[in-house]
């Protein structure tokens, strides 16, 4: 597992980026903790830095939308699901398991 950050500084309605290979965008939406691959699956935009609305964020390139409970595209132009991770918050911090990967881009 790795660290994300501390729960204390990801409000609700933000995400942060882990640098990595891959990265990882992990976000607060509405108080859950959700953890996906940070670069759009249809083009090399960060998702981190898109818009969060419940539990789907908006690519800030070309507005594609993913499901950050399975990775899932809503819309396009992406088609294919960006991998999502298991989040687990311990002693006021946000881990995220990079070797349980649930869904495959």
């Amino acid at each position: 597992m790795i660290t994300a950050c501390a729960v204390a500084d990801l409000p609700i309605g933000e995400s942060v980026r882990i640098d990595g290979d891959p990265a990882i965008a992990v976000f607060n939406a509405d108080g859950e903790f959700y953890a996906i691959d940070d670069t759009c699956s249809h083009q090399d935009a960060s998702l981190s830095e898109g818009w969060l609305e419940g539990c789907f964020v908006e690519c800030p390139l070309h507005a594609a939308s993913f499901d950050l409970r399975t990775g899932v595209p809503t819309c396009l132009p992406a088609k294919r699901a960006v991998r999502t991770y298991p989040v687990v918050v311990q002693d006021g911090v946000i881990y995220v398991d990079t070797g349980s990967r649930e869904a495959v881009a």
